[in-house]
């Protein structure tokens, strides 16, 4: 994690959830992380239709996509000419609530005008009356505020980089969906029934 909003958000998370694998939607408290909440972000989670929908977006979130996010879906953000915008956002998000695990990627959003803004994603497990598959707690935050912020809204995301923070809260390598545009050294976990599968590297 390069942002410090990434950085403090994790380390809000992982204070609140202790020994457990997520902490529940009702510990957050917005006032301990009020100088987070701009970039800041919760997804409601639907398994059985496999989509997430902004439940709350911070102020600079939604001005960066020139209009208000809550109610809309995580991925209408994404990029269509690499896929199913749709399958890809949903295989970021089944690996933080299937899998209680931490997600960080570099982004690259774009506006009409081709204008580049470089982004960090954090999204984070969230329990949710008792089940792990209801919320997600995030950030999307800039790296440089850009003059253009709230004028020329953003049209797509692009992946650039992508960790999933294991259990033992080091980083490490996943495998990408091949519905995103990402390196192809850097993938996204496949999941095979309850397995995880990482996919190794060749001698």
């Amino acid at each position: 994690m390069k942002h410090p909003t990434s950085r403090l958000l994790h380390a809000y998370w992982d204070r609140l959830r202790g020994e457990r694998a997520a902490p529940e939607r009702s510990e957050i408290e917005p006032g301990e992380i009020r100088n987070l909440l701009a970039d800041s972000l919760i997804l409601e989670i639907e398994p059985q239709r496999r989509q997430a929908a902004f439940r709350l977006a911070g102020t600079r979130l939604c001005a960066l996509f020139g209009r208000e996010l809550r109610g809309s879906a995580f991925s209408e953000l994404w990029d269509r000419n690499g896929g199913d915008p749709t399958e890809g956002a949903w295989r970021l998000v089944e690996t933080v609530t299937m899998d209680t695990l931490g997600v960080v990627a570099g982004l690259r959003g774009l506006t009409a005008a081709s204008e580049i803004i470089e982004l960090e994603l954090l999204l984070l497990p969230l329990r949710h009356r008792g089940r792990t598959q209801a919320r997600v707690l995030g950030a999307l935050s800039p790296h440089c505020v850009p003059a253009w912020l709230g004028l020329h809204p953003v049209k797509r995301l692009e992946v650039n980089s992508l960790r999933v923070l294991g259990p033992a809260r080091v980083p490490e390598a996943a495998k990408l969906p091949t519905d995103i545009p990402m390196p192809a050294n850097d993938p996204l976990p496949v999941r095979r029934g309850h397995l995880l599968v990482h996919e190794g590297g060749r001698l």
